[in-house]
């Protein structure tokens, strides 16, 4: 393939009927599916599961493992572009994917993310605020960072790890022993890691930004967020932090996303401190669950966005047209209640909605579905999810 050919066909235009694949056939899969679909795309997933939820709407479902590099290429072929829902994607299979049809968000910026060890780093190189972090990799390493980050750390893999999983506190729930640090090591598998020093914190935010093949870039208005047991319980649009806050944040994950040079959707978890400083926490080239409510808040979803950008469509208006919240439904909720939720007496809230992902094996922790609401204020429609949640 020619350099002219490659240039044209990374940049050109995907109308309407083309035929939109993406990795991942989970619950944002699944949503960014519907969204396609809602605008006249053709759609494609590749999953290890056939039954994903992205099945139950897609088109056609490629059965592999995230490193199937034989999967990867059926995915890819005929595809008139391809995105992605998780970005723990094998190296080879996205190269793979690469030489035969545009791949966004591309495959550098997914290398840089997909690894902690790599994100925090390439952070704090372009000069982006980060936290006082250390890069380990034995034991030792461990042992001085934590000396050096004054005893109190998170400690979290630097591949694989999400919504809790491959992570430990350290020092935070007693004090970091030569015994707690060994545990720690020992419990996330002895693999290289990232060890961030605990901050205080006011509140956490998160901004999602989005830049399509032609270099447009704009961003959502910042959502905050409350994390239960390190997996997000709620979120809220807007966030109602300081205007000069606001306008940070959104300008933080506008540079990031143009200096990674990443065609697609980026939402950038940020920390706001005590002192109101804004420092980056985490990157996720992909819808992110803190926007599931855009669908509701915002002009544009954060899943029609993506079409956008894979397809290099204009982007879309990021206005807020009412506040709006969301809240995750785990599988606790049905473990708990030892069968099907009460959906009924959740849904006599007003302004709410539910959102299931045709999960059909709950499990502690296992993302289910979400309720969201509206209301006239941010407040008022977290008051009216988390009522809606409760009456389950």
């Amino acid at each position: 393939m020619s350099d002219d050919f490659s240039r044209q066909r990374k940049n050109s235009i995907i109308p309407p009927g083309g035929l939109l694949a993406i990795l991942g056939g989970g619950q944002l899969g699944r949503m960014t599916a519907m969204a396609a679909r809602t605008m006249g795309y053709r759609v494609r997933v590749m999953d290890p599961e056939a039954a994903c939820p992205a099945s139950f709407v897609a088109d056609e479902t490629i059965v592999g493992s995230w490193d199937d590099v034989d999967a990867a290429r059926r995915l890819a072929t005929g595809a008139d572009a391809v995105t992605l829902e998780i970005e723990q994607i094998g190296v080879d299979a996205l190269s793979a994917v690469a030489a035969i049809a545009p791949l966004r968000p591309g495959a550098e910026p997914i290398r840089i993310i997909q690894d902690k060890t790599l994100q925090k780093t390439w952070l704090a190189e372009n000069g982006f605020p980060v936290g006082a972090f250390r890069v380990v990799r034995s034991e030792a390493d461990l042992h001085e960072a934590v000396r050096d980050l004054g005893g109190r750390v998170f400690l979290k893999i630097g591949r694989g790890g999400y919504d809790g999983r491959g992570q430990v506190r350290i020092g935070l729930d007693g004090p970091a022993t030569e015994e707690t640090i060994a545990a720690a090591w020992k419990s996330i598998g002895e693999q290289p890691a990232v060890a961030e020093q605990a901050l205080t914190l006011e509140c956490e935010i998160s901004v999602m930004a989005a830049r399509n093949p032609s270099g447009e870039v704009c961003s959502f208005p910042a959502a905050r967020n409350q994390h239960e047991n390190q997996i997000l319980a709620w979120s809220v649009l807007p966030a109602e932090v300081p205007s000069d806050l606001e306008l940070h944040a959104e300008g933080l994950a506008e540079a990031i996303i143009s200096k990674l040079h990443l065609e697609g959707l980026l939402c950038v978890e940020l920390f706001v401190t005590s002192n109101d400083q804004l420092i980056v926490n985490e990157l996720a080239p992909r819808p992110h669950n803190s926007y599931h409510q855009s669908e509701r808040a915002c002009v544009t979803s954060q899943f029609e966005q993506a079409v956008r950008t894979a397809c290099n469509l204009p982007l879309g208006d990021t206005s807020l047209i009412t506040p709006a919240a969301i809240v995750n439904l785990l599988g606790d909720v049905w473990l708990d209640r030892n069968g099907e939720p009460n959906f009924f007496s959740a849904l006599t809230v007003p302004g709410v909605r539910l959102h299931l992902y045709e999960k059909h094996t709950p499990r502690p922790g296992r993302k289910m579905g979400h309720l969201s609401a509206v209301g006239p204020t941010a407040d008022e429609a977290l008051q009216r999810v988390l009522e809606a949640k409760r009456r389950l």
